[in-house]
């Protein structure tokens, strides 16, 4: 006992003496100084073989959403979460799936039969590869069909690339087109090989993007080899999550409460033609024997000679997909550690623990990271420190076939999120490398600077702010774009996010991304697992104990004057006579008049003290609804589903992220019908914000 008062005192002290220096936002003097205090605790007991141990247990056999293994994985995590002393839930949904990857197959046809691998080879250092239930590269939610046919090369598939083919007078009708990874989301691919009247589809990673121009390919090298084969969904439904189920949960099938489901026969985005992917060994099997005319300046990929439009007549090869699709049970598991003062404020993380193979860095890096954290928690609380707001910790299930698990868990609990939720955290493949990144929304990238801050890169030195940095004044804070599961929390319901973690080398969707390669090549120190769990532990408890909720108020307006910046640009480069939004430039104003006031009320209210519960009760529910200002019922015209005016998924690449979602839309499509309407829209949000920052001022002062 007084060996640990005497390690008490001595935090107590060292956190002082620290504060000198740095104060915390959202903290009171006094909170800062024992937060200190508790982040230091925090460190020292993370244990770094924790993430080693839980990677290498989940990662062991490939286990794809519904599968046996995957249940496994479930089974294991639940358990994992239980020991550790959290309240554990398993929310289970019916969700529209591609049934396992069927039956596919490629072949030559026409002037010589020959089929084509669809499986990495056997590697003999590797004994994962050998694993026997290691399936066919394979593309969730294909059509069925088979086909025989004349091939197109349409570069990388994007909607502007096959707009250059029918300028170049190439008749897609019938045919089957072979496309590159990259450029835009897989199942856009498929969506425009349909619109423009394909057959069937054939993705291949091309050596000029991942593979032997690059670099030493696996095993040699952490690029792909001539047999390495992404897996993916091609799901490009108008929503995110359950294809049959937008805006409401897939609640399973034999509950309680009846959810109305969408025929699968009425739902755009449910592709009807074949679609699979193969490596770019199997892909020069094709493309050399092409004979039609050489590709347009940036169509020529990295095979070792010409790339051209067509085959002609004189080739001809078959695809054959059939691939059953159906209801498949999938589980979230979300472990809660109940808050000590605040318990209906919820801090959230969150990674998907489906994976495409065996998932080693993604996404299950993440995964083994959280459980360690989960671990790390749950000893601080039996020692009686104890979050003040609650901290999830949720592990969502068919993210991979198109963000599933996590969409359906917003959706069922959409209001409670509404009212309690104060971030969502994603770490998908957080610890896929030791390159430390971060996307977020504008309130939340300060803390992820200043966590960065206190916590030390493996075998060096320097912090990890200080590495990540580099030669820079300040880290790059990406914006949030689309493929994983913050879109339902940030895009859907308006909860402020970050999707971040330390990245590397990948071998994405290949049945290669286990143990061996992350050993090898993703961090062979597994020292980053500890390093990552330490950052993200300290946003998460920081998030969960500042008296108020340490939003970065600010950066709103900084940031959309810059968006708006740029919106503008790309607008008068078609419409030459744009006079500007006018409107959400005033509001933007007013906004930065009224976030400074606010910011600097509170920093002057807890230098004083601790505001009491009450207080800091009703001023975080303030709190908690400033990002709402965004969430417009209405929605995107793309999609009304997306309903953040601040940022969306591009609903024409998939990936990247839209800021001023409806006004990018209208760039995106050359119109200046709705210019005024948007302007409108988003000034009205930015001074609603701006008089919810007013309303709290008053009850500041």
């Amino acid at each position: 006992m007084k060996k640990y008062i005497l390690l008490t005192l001595t935090f107590a002290f060292a956190a002082a003496f620290q504060l000198d220096a740095q104060t915390l936002e959202g903290f009171s003097k006094a909170g800062a100084s024992k937060q200190l205090e508790v982040e230091k605790k925090f460190k020292e007991s993370v244990d770094f073989s924790r993430f080693k141990t839980h990677l290498g247990t989940i990662t062991a056999h490939p286990h794809p959403a519904g599968s046996a293994a995957n249940e496994k994985v479930k089974d294991y995590m639940v358990e994992a979460m239980k020991n550790a002393g959290w309240d554990v839930q398993v929310y289970p949904y019916d969700v529209y799936l591609t049934k396992g990857q069927g039956e596919s197959l490629i072949e030559l046809v026409y002037p010589i039969r020959k089929p084509l691998n669809q499986q990495e080879y056997i590697v003999d250092d590797n004994p994962y590869s050998r694993h026997p239930e290691l399936k066919k590269g394979w593309n969730a939610f294909s059509g069925s069909g088979d086909v025989t046919a004349e091939v197109v090369y349409a570069n990388y598939g994007t909607k502007a690339d096959f707009e250059k083919l029918e300028a170049l007078g190439i008749d897609i009708t019938g045919k089957i087109v072979l496309a590159r990874y990259g450029g835009n989301f897989r199942g856009y691919k498929a969506k425009f090989a349909e619109q423009y009247g394909a057959a069937g589809l054939i993705i291949f990673t091309d050596p000029a993007d991942a593979g032997y121009v690059r670099g030493p390919v696996y095993p040699e090298g952490f690029l792909f080899n001539d047999n390495s084969i992404q897996r993916g969904s091609l799901l490009t439904v108008d929503w995110t999550g359950d294809a049959l189920t937008p805006f409401e949960p897939a609640l399973p099938l034999d509950g309680k409460t009846k959810v109305k489901r969408l025929d699968p026969k009425d739902v755009k985005g449910l592709h009807s033609i074949p679609v699979t992917p193969i490596s770019y060994g199997s892909a020069q099997e094709i493309l050399s024997r092409m004979n039609g005319k050489p590709v347009p300046a940036g169509w020529q990929g990295g095979l070792p000679f010409t790339y051209r439009l067509e085959g002609g007549k004189d080739l001809l090869v078959r695809l054959k997909v059939e691939q059953e699709q159906g209801f498949v049970r999938a589980n979230n598991v979300v472990g809660t550690l109940k808050g000590a003062t605040h318990p209906d404020e919820w801090v959230i993380l969150g990674c998907h623990f489906d994976a495409w193979s065996f998932g080693s860095t993604d996404p299950n890096s993440g995964t083994a990271m959280l459980l360690s954290m989960t671990e790390t928690l749950g000893k601080l609380a039996q020692e009686g420190i104890k979050p003040g707001r609650s901290i999830m910790i949720a592990h969502w299930d068919a993210e991979e076939h198109g963000v599933i698990g996590s969409t359906e868990w917003v959706e069922q609990l959409r209001d409670e999120l509404n009212a309690k939720a104060v971030a969502y955290i994603n770490l998908d493949a957080a610890v896929g490398g030791r390159n430390f990144g971060a996307s977020a929304s504008p309130t939340l990238k300060q803390i992820i600077i200043d966590a960065a801050k206190e916590v030390m890169y493996p075998d060096s030195d320097k912090t990890v702010y200080e590495t990540w940095a580099g030669q820079s004044e300040e880290p790059n804070i990406g914006n949030l774009g689309g493929g994983s599961d913050h879109i339902a929390f940030y895009m859907h319901v308006g909860v402020p996010s970050i999707n971040g973690g330390a990245g590397g080398p990948s071998l994405y969707h290949t049945n290669y991304d286990d143990m061996y390669f992350y050993e090898k090549f993703a961090d062979p120190s597994f020292k980053m697992g500890g390093t990552v769990e330490q950052l993200v532990g300290i946003i998460a408890l920081r998030l969960a104990n500042a008296d108020l909720i340490p939003y970065q108020l600010t950066r709103y307006a900084k940031d959309l004057s810059l968006h708006f910046d740029n919106a503008e640009k790309q607008v008068k480069d078609f419409h030459k006579e744009f006079a500007g939004f006018e409107k959400s430039r005033n509001a933007i104003v007013s906004l930065k008049e009224s976030a400074d006031r606010l910011e600097a009320a509170i920093a002057s209210m807890l230098e004083k003290s601790s505001p009491d519960s009450r207080k800091a009760r009703e001023l975080n529910r303030d709190l908690l609804t400033f990002e709402k200002s965004f969430i417009d019922p209405k929605g995107m015209y793309f999609g009304n589903w997306y309903r953040s005016l601040y940022a969306s998924t591009d609903p024409f690449s998939g990936y990247a992220s839209w800021v001023l979602p409806g006004i990018q839309y209208e760039v995106e499509i050359k119109s200046t019908e709705r210019l005024a309407e948007w302007d409108e829209r988003y000034s009205a949000a930015i001074l609603d914000l701006k008089q919810k920052m007013d309303a709290l001022y008053g009850k500041i002062n």
